[in-house]
C-alpha cells in the first residue's frame, strides 16, 4: 500500500465491500474493512456471476479460481408453470464445467465460495486489515479525515467512508435517516438439495431453469459443479410483519403455495431439508437523488437494492467495488467520489428498474402471454458492458 495515496474505510464485508477493497489495494490504495459479525461468513446460496462481473475477477486475479469453484451454465430455460413447455431461453445441455471453447456460459457460484475467495484474495495483499465484530455506531465527516465509532468503544480514522453494508446499512441511515427498508410484495423461499437426489427433477430443462407462474417463479441451478442444487421460490404476498431475514420456513407451506405446479418443481420441494429452508423477505429503498456526502459514499444494496428478477444485485455490487477503485485512482481527492457517484447511478437505476419489470413480467397471470421479446432477462445487451475497461464517462456507463 502507498502511504501517499489515501486511506479508505469501507462498512461491511460482503462482496461489494471486499471487491472495492482488492480492487483499491491492488492500486496501492490503504483500505481498512470493517464487518459487524464476529465469524466472517455470507448467509444465502447461489448467484449469478454475470460477464460484467467475470471482468471484475480477472482483473482481480480470481476468475481461474471462480471458475474452479463454480458451476457453468450454457443456456438458461423458461418454462410453463404446469406443462414445463420452453417459453423463452434454450435447454442448457452442459456438463457443468468451464469450457474455453464455449466463453458465453454463464457461471453460478455459492455464495459462501465466492466469499471465501475474495477475503482469502484480500488478506493476501492487506493482511490484518480485515475487522471483524466491528459494529458501527457513528462517524463523523463534516471536515477532515473520516473517524468512525464503534460499539465497543474503538474508533478508526482515514481520508474517506464508503458504506457497502447492505440493504439495512447503519452508514446510510447516519447520512440519509430514512429508517426501516420497505416490504417489497415479495418473499423468496431458498434451499439446497444433493446433486444426486436433484437428479430426476433435472430433466426438463438440465442445470439451469427458471418456471414462470401466476404471482409465483421458481428458479433452479447447479452449484459447485452439480454436487448440489441451488432452488429459489418467489411468491408475491400481501404483508409482512417482523424483520423476515432468514426466517426458518416449512415444506408444507411453500409446497401449498406451488400446488399444481409441474413434477419437478413440487418434487425438488419436496426434498428441501426442513432444517435448511429458509424465507427471506425482499426489501428495498427508494432511489436516493445521492449518495455522498462529504467525504463518504454508499456501495451496492446500501445504494441501490434491488428486486432479484435478472439475478444482478450481486454483480451491481461487483461492478460499484472496482468503478470506485478506478475513479478514485483517476481521482483521488473528493472528485473521484462524485465521479464514481455520475458513473453508477445511471446503470443501477436502469437494471433495477428493468428487474421491476422482469418480475411483473415473470409472474404475470398467464405464462401463456409471455413474450421475450419484452422480457429484460432475454437482452444481452444488459450484460454488455466492462466496468475494467469502459472508458470513465457517464455516456459510455449504461
Amino acid at each position: 500500500m502507498n502511504p501517499s495515496k489515501p486511506h479508505i474505510l469501507i462498512a461491511g464485508a460482503g462482496l461489494g465491500g471486499l471487491t472495492a477493497a482488492i480492487a483499491l489495494a491492488l492500486r496501492g490504495f490503504r483500505v481498512d474493512v470493517f464487518e459487524q459479525a464476529p465469524v466472517l461468513g455470507e448467509v444465502g446460496a447461489g448467484l449469478t456471476v454475470s460477464r460484467s462481473a467475470q471482468a471484475v475477477f480477472a482483473e482481480l486475479g480470481l476468475l481461474g479460481k471462480v471458475r474452479e469453484t463454480a458451476s457453468i451454465t450454457s443456456r438458461m430455460a423458461f418454462l410453463h408453470y404446469t406443462s414445463g413447455r420452453l417459453l423463452a431461453g434454450a435447454v442448457d445441455d452442459g456438463d457443468g464445467v468451464w469450457n474455453p471453447d464455449k466463453p458465453e456460459g454463464g457461471i453460478h457460484i455459492h455464495r459462501a465460495d465466492m466469499h471465501a475467495l475474495l477475503a482469502a484474495r484480500f488478506a493476501e495483499l492487506a493482511p490484518g486489515h480485515l475487522h471483524l465484530g466491528r459494529k458501527l455506531v457513528d462517524f463523523t465527516d463534516a471536515s477532515g479525515p473520516v473517524q468512525v465509532r464503534f460499539a465497543d468503544g474503538s474508533t478508526l480514522e482515514g481520508d474517506y467512508l464508503v458504506g457497502a453494508d447492505g440493504v439495512r446499512s447503519a452508514v446510510r441511515e447516519k447520512l440519509w435517516g430514512e429508517g426501516a427498508p420497505r416490504f417489497t410484495g415479495q418473499v423468496a423461499y431458498r434451499f439446497m438439495v444433493p446433486g444426486e437426489t436433484a437428479a430426476p427433477f433435472l430433466r426438463e430443462a438440465g442445470r439451469a431453469a427458471v418456471f414462470l407462474g401466476p404471482g409465483r417463479v421458481f428458479n433452479r441451478y447447479t452449484l459447485r459443479g452439480g454436487a448440489v442444487v441451488n432452488c429459489v421460490g418467489i411468491t408475491r404476498s400481501e404483508s409482512w410483519t417482523g424483520e423476515g431475514w432468514s426466517t426458518p420456513a416449512r415444506v408444507d407451506e411453500m409446497l401449498a403455495l406451488y400446488e399444481g405446479w409441474h413434477p419437478d418443481v413440487v418434487g425438488l420441494m419436496a426434498k428441501a431439508p426442513s432444517a435448511h429452508l429458509i424465507k427471506w423477505v425482499l426489501f428495498d429503498r427508494p432511489q436516493l437523488s445521492d449518495w455522498r456526502r462529504a467525504r463518504t459514499t454508499l456501495l451496492g444494496d446500501a445504494a441501490h437494492p434491488m428486486l432479484p428478477f435478472l439475478g444482478l444485485g450481486a454483480a451491481m455490487a461487483i461492478e460499484d467495488g472496482m468503478v470506485l477503485a478506478r475513479a478514485l485512482e483517476l481521482s483521488p481527492d473528493g472528485d473521484g467520489l462524485n465521479l464514481y457517484e455520475s458513473l453508477r447511478q445511471p446503470r443501477t437505476r436502469r437494471i433495477a428498474e428493468l428487474s421491476r419489470i422482469q418480475g411483473e413480467i415473470s409472474q404475470a397471470r398467464d405464462p401463456d402471454d409471455y413474450d421475450p421479446a419484452a422480457a429484460p432477462a432475454q437482452d444481452k445487451s444488459i450484460q454488455d458492458y466492462d466496468p475494467v475497461t469502459t472508458p470513465l464517462t457517464p455516456e459510455t456507463i449504461v
